[in-house]
C-alpha cells in the first residue's frame, strides 16, 4: 500500500478503500489510450461518447476480477448504435500494464441528435470472463435500462454478483495551451466489500444460499454506503477528467473523512490481440469454396482489425481447411473438415 502522494496519472487504474466504511474502489484516468482508440475510427460524436464511456468501464471493472486472461464488455442492440465491445487484458505479469482496446458499429443513416445510449435501442449488457486456456468462459448479461451503460454495470453487480456498486464517469476533449486536442476519460467505482456468508443452523445465507444485496446493507453498512454515494454525488466533471487534479487529491477532496487508503496504482495501454495467425484460425473452419466467395478480383482475401485497424492480405490457397499451401507457400496436407460430425 503506498501513503496518499502525487504521482503521474495518465493512463492509470488507482485502487483505493474507504476503511471507515468497508468500501473498496477505483479511480481511472484515459487519456493516451482514448485517444489512440478514438482517433482510429472516424466516430460521430454519440458513437464516441458511448466507446468513451465503455473503454473507461472496462478499465475500471478489469482490475476487480482478478483475471488471468481478459474480460469483455458487450452491448447489442436494435438502434442506431448496433454494437459496442471492450476489451481488458490482464498484465503479463508485475509491474506490467494492462492491455485496452474498444470499438463500435453504428447506423450513420439512423443516428439523430438524441441521447447517445437511446440510439442503442434494445438490447443487452454483457460481461464477459476469459481465463485462458483450460478454463470454462464466464458470461453476465443484464437489459440495457437506466439511462446509461455503467447504470446497466450496476445492475449487473447488484443482480449476478450481489454487490452494490455505484460508478461515476465524464469524458471529453481537452484543449491544453500548446498542445493539440486530444480525448481524456475518468471516473470513479465505489463497491461494498464483498460480506462474510452468515450460515444458518441449516447452511447456507439467503435465498438459495446466496447473499442477496439488500442484506448486504443491513444496518450500519447501509448508512456507510449512502454517505460514500452522497460524498460521491458532489464530484465535478473536471475533477474526474483531470489532468489538473490528480486522483488521490480527488479522493482527499471527496472521502477524507472515510479514510481513504490507496494501493498501488496499475497502468494501462492500448492493446490489440489480433495477428495474421488468429486470422487464419477464424478462417480455417472454411472450405475452400467458401474462400473463394472471400477472394477479391486481385486474387487475395483480406481482412482488417475492427479493434486496432490492422490490415491483413492473404494468399487464398493458404486458407481453410482445405489449404493446399502454407504462410510460406509450402504444400500443406489437406486437413478433415471440421463440420462433419457435428
Amino acid at each position: 500500500m503506498n501513503k496518499i502522494n502525487q504521482i503521474a496519472w495518465d493512463d492509470t487504474v488507482l485502487p483505493f478503500q474507504l476503511d471507515r466504511s468497508d468500501i473498496r474502489g477505483r479511480v481511472a484516468r484515459l487519456d493516451g489510450v482514448l485517444d489512440h482508440i478514438l482517433t482510429r475510427h472516424d466516430y460521430p460524436a454519440p458513437v464516441a461518447a458511448l466507446v468513451a464511456e465503455i473503454a473507461l468501464l472496462t478499465a475500471l471493472i478489469g482490475p476487480t476480477m482478478k483475471l488471468r486472461w481478459k474480460l469483455s464488455l458487450q452491448v447489442r442492440g436494435t438502434g442506431a448504435i448496433r454494437t459496442l465491445a471492450a476489451d481488458y487484458y490482464a498484465p503479463e505479469s508485475d509491474g506490467k500494464p494492462a492491455r485496452i482496446r474498444a470499438w463500435a458499429s453504428f447506423d450513420e443513416d439512423r443516428l439523430d441528435a438524441s441521447q447517445p445510449f437511446e440510439q442503442i435501442g434494445d438490447g443487452y449488457f454483457a460481461i464477459l470472463i476469459d481465463q485462458g486456456q483450460g478454463s470454462t468462459p464466464y458470461q453476465g448479461i443484464t437489459p440495457l435500462a437506466g439511462g446509461s451503460l455503467s447504470a446497466c454495470a450496476q445492475t449487473y453487480f447488484a443482480q449476478s454478483e450481489q454487490l452494490p456498486t455505484r460508478f461515476s464517469l465524464a469524458s471529453g476533449h481537452s484543449h491544453l495551451p500548446g498542445s493539440d486536442a486530444q480525448w481524456r476519460a475518468g471516473g470513479v467505482m465505489l463497491q461494498t466489500l464483498p460480506a462474510q456468508p452468515q450460515v444458518g443452523p441449516e447452511g447456507g445465507s439467503g435465498k438459495d444460499g446466496l447473499i442477496e444485496a439488500a442484506d448486504i446493507l443491513q444496518g450500519g453498512e447501509s448508512e456507510d454506503w449512502n454517505r460514500a454515494n452522497m460524498l460521491l454525488d458532489t464530484v465535478e466533471t473536471l475533477e474526474l477528467i483531470g489532468p489538473s487534479v490528480g486522483p488521490t487529491d480527488l479522493l482527499v477532496r471527496l472521502f477524507h473523512e472515510e479514510a481513504p487508503r490507496v494501493y498501488d496504482p496499475q497502468p494501462v495501454e492500448f492493446g490489440c490481440s489480433c495477428s495474421s495467425d488468429r486470422v487464419r484460425g477464424t478462417l480455417s473452419i472454411y472450405s475452400a469454396k467458401d474462400i473463394d466467395h472471400m477472394t477479391t478480383d486481385e486474387g487475395i482475401v483480406t481482412a482488417d482489425c475492427q479493434f486496432c485497424g490492422a490490415h491483413y492480405e492473404f494468399d487464398p490457397s493458404s486458407l481453410g481447411f482445405e489449404a493446399t499451401v502454407d504462410h510460406e507457400g509450402n504444400p500443406v496436407e489437406a486437413q478433415p473438415d471440421p463440420k462433419e460430425g457435428q
